[in-house]
């Protein structure tokens, strides 16, 4: 088993700097707060621009906080050589992540210079094997061959190779399968839910919802920045509460009926920059009311937030 590590964010802001000379501000990510325990995925799912990819580099340490904390056990991050033996990324495109020059089984080298320089060479060529079986690929077929000569899936699945040699514990996977074709990104999901129940715990960022579904126990929907439905993932899809939440999904294609364009997304009382009107169905939490057991939405009365134009 994995020993796992819960993230905790809790009003996680990211503002940049913006204008000719850095007198404007931007904020990417707006008080965002959720939690992923051990052993758990959370589907982080908005359209592009929305944040998601931006809370993805903070929680592995490669962009600053700029206000609220992220903690991973109850530690704020703090990106080393410590950290990234436990928390590592996969990326979109798998291709950018290895120099074309170099055989693709190069990165399991730099692990082992950079955190196992101890090991003998018999023994290391063993833990390779192990973990290259472990992400269901053949040594004999992938390893010693060039970027090229593998295939995206292949590759990716080497990148989540790589991070097993480490003591990992958590995973941000950013928009790992969107580069794949169909049938390799449910290997690349079965792999990952293998991993979750070894007690892998792990952030699936993407703007496919179907795939967000068929993976997470829960699902964190932003919009500009700001979460504005969350919760446990059947709860969140099988009743959206939020007109944006039913925008997505009215916009997924669906085999053998005609698409049509959904209805424009309308705002609430906070995109309205109002206060949330009192006597919510539930309580307050960050800007969002539970209207039942582990379901939070961004507006305590949706009736007149469907009826204010955007």
């Amino acid at each position: 088993m994995l020993e796992g590590l819960m993230l905790t964010l809790d009003h996680v802001t990211k503002t940049y700097r913006a204008g000719a000379f850095g007198g404007g501000s931007v904020t990417a990510v707006d008080r965002v707060s959720f939690t992923a325990a051990p052993g758990e995925v959370v589907s982080l799912i908005g359209e592009s621009g929305s944040g998601k990819s931006t809370i993805g580099r903070m929680i592995l340490g490669l962009t600053g906080v700029s206000s609220g904390t992220l903690t991973l056990d109850g530690q704020r991050v703090r990106p080393g050589k410590d950290f990234y033996r436990r928390v590592q990324g996969v990326f979109q495109d798998p291709f950018s992540c290895y120099n074309p020059v170099f055989r693709a089984d190069r990165v399991f080298d730099l692990v082992r210079r950079a955190y196992h320089p101890g090991v003998r060479d018999a023994e290391w060529a063993d833990r390779v094997e192990k973990a290259v079986r472990d992400v269901r690929l053949d040594p004999a077929q992938v390893l010693g061959r060039y970027p090229h000569q593998l295939s995206g899936g292949q590759l990716q699945r080497l990148l989540i190779a790589r991070a097993l040699l480490l003591d990992l514990s958590f995973l941000v996977a950013d928009e790992i399968t969107s580069m794949l074709d169909a049938s390799t990104r449910i290997d690349v999901l079965n792999l990952l839910a293998g991993l979750k129940e070894r007690g892998l715990g792990v952030l699936y960022i993407t703007h496919d919802l179907a795939l967000g579904t068929y993976l997470a126990e829960k699902t964190v929907v932003l919009r500009r920045g700001r979460v504005v439905e969350r919760g446990d993932t059947q709860k969140v899809f099988g009743n959206p509460l939020h007109p944006y939440t039913r925008t997505l999904l009215a916009a997924v294609p669906r085999l053998n009926q005609p698409w049509d364009p959904p209805e424009p997304v309308r705002s609430c009382a906070f995109h309205e920059g109002r206060d949330a009107p009192s006597g919510g169905p539930g309580a307050a939490t960050t800007d969002l009311y539970e209207t039942e057991p582990d379901h939070f939405v961004a507006c305590a009365q949706l009736p007149d937030c469907e009826r204010t134009p955007a």
